[in-house]
């Protein structure tokens, strides 16, 4: 269906704004969604559709039936790496971290992806239309990630925000990589060490800056990791830390007020233990991945019930599959299991459209059904979070990737 416009028809639509549901019909122009019309629950002709949205039978207009189907945005997975990690390769498509030193901020995710990792075709046919996806938590700042669509033949195509946020990472990880190499980070000291010192580099650097700018002589050499981490104190990109345990939540916390700087919990696996804490400090979580077993120490505790727990505490929660180590196409399975551990079906579904979208600063275009954002929205067969739920059509940018 290639028509320049496009009418989902007679669907059951869930916008994700308010929380209501009602039928009606979507006018999608290019790639942006630019009408919706509630009408009364009954299956509307073609002729009587187009004439709702002031079109004549012989404009070419495509329409797609959604009768007795339900059409939500787009899932969008806040924590991933498709695309990097690429599933049918090992050292070929692994490019998920650069273990040589503790300390990239400099490196970029946009250059590790490749466009054609199945793993973006099982998105886009699982009802995933988004993704955050970020260096690995090999290296205590790993490098940049970016928000992308699923779609796409070059990654310059894909892009929604780049950067999007500065992954960093606490815990077992880098601890375990480099005291193999007898080096620093041996220990969670160490990390939070080689953390602050970053921080205190950038702002050194800044500073030479500003007195580059008065005497040229003052003026330091370009350091592109220092440039990184000047964006998140300023403000224009959030630190994405990982962190499983809840002691390691709360030294990402503790240096993230100390340098004054925006935080996003990843992983968060015990954050159950102190949601009053984080709706406190005001931070978001992403949730994930607990379709997993416990394949080290810090995930012993790892439940379903945290998602729902930091929702009903006024945390701003979203749900990740952090392929490939869960498959991304299970993201809504993902929610589904939250669901059945005790959160609420609303909250779980904004926890993979709304709220990552807000947390990852593309609500403006994704995340929602709403007039003016992107077209990217699913028609389900049966109702998304149910066992036996499956995508009919998937459109990302207005253009139909499934059925493919």
């Amino acid at each position: 269906m290639s028509h320049q416009a496009k009418i989902i028809a007679n669907g059951n639509i869930k916008t994700m704004v308010d929380g209501k549901e009602f039928c009606g019909s979507i006018l999608i122009t290019g790639s942006k969604i630019s009408r919706i019309v509630k009408h009364p629950v009954q299956e509307f002709h073609e002729t009587e559709i187009l004439a709702l949205f002031g079109f004549s039978p012989d404009q070419n207009v495509g329409i797609i039936n959604a009768t007795g189907k339900w059409v939500l945005p787009g899932f969008i997975d806040a924590h991933c790496h498709v695309g990097i990690g690429e599933e049918i390769y090992r050292y070929e498509g692994d490019d998920l971290n650069e273990m040589t030193d503790p300390l990239t901020p400099e490196l970029r995710a946009i250059d590790g992806i490749n466009p054609e990792d199945e793993g973006f075709r099982d998105a886009r046919l699982g009802g995933i239309t988004a993704a955050f996806t970020c260096p690995g938590s090999a290296n205590v700042v790993g490098g940049t990630g970016v928000v992308v669509k699923t779609s796409g033949r070059i990654v310059e195509e894909m892009i929604v925000r780049d950067p999007a946020g500065l992954k960093i990472a606490f815990g077992e990880n880098p601890k375990s990589v480099y005291g193999e190499q007898k080096k620093m980070p041996m220990t969670r000291m160490g990390t939070a060490a080689l953390l602050r010192q970053a921080f205190v580099d950038a702002l050194n650097y800044r500073e030479k800056l500003e007195q580059g700018k008065n005497d040229p002589e003052k003026l330091p050499e370009r350091d592109l990791g220092l440039e990184t981490i000047n964006l998140v104190l300023e403000k224009k990109i959030p630190l994405r830390a990982h962190a499983h345990r809840a002691d390691d939540i709360m030294t990402a916390i503790r240096i993230a007020r100390e340098f004054e700087v925006d935080l996003v919990l990843e992983h968060c696996t015990e954050g159950h233990k102190i949601a009053d804490l984080l709706k406190e400090y005001g931070y978001p979580a992403v949730v994930g991945p607990s379709l997993i077993n416990r394949s080290k120490v810090e995930l012993k505790d790892k439940t379903f019930e945290t998602p729902g727990i930091l929702a009903r505490a006024g945390v701003k929660v979203a749900i990740m599959t952090d392929h490939s180590v869960t498959p991304i196409e299970y993201l809504p399975l993902c929610a589904a299991l939250a669901v059945r551990n005790g959160m609420n079906e609303e909250d779980a579904l904004k926890a993979i459209t709304l709220w990552p979208a807000e947390i990852l600063g593309i609500d403006e275009r994704l995340g929602s059904i709403e007039e003016g954002k992107d077209a990217d929205i699913v028609v389900w067969e049966g109702k998304p979070l149910s066992l036996d739920a499956a995508p009919q059509v998937v459109l990302i940018n207005g253009k139909i990737v499934k059925p493919e």
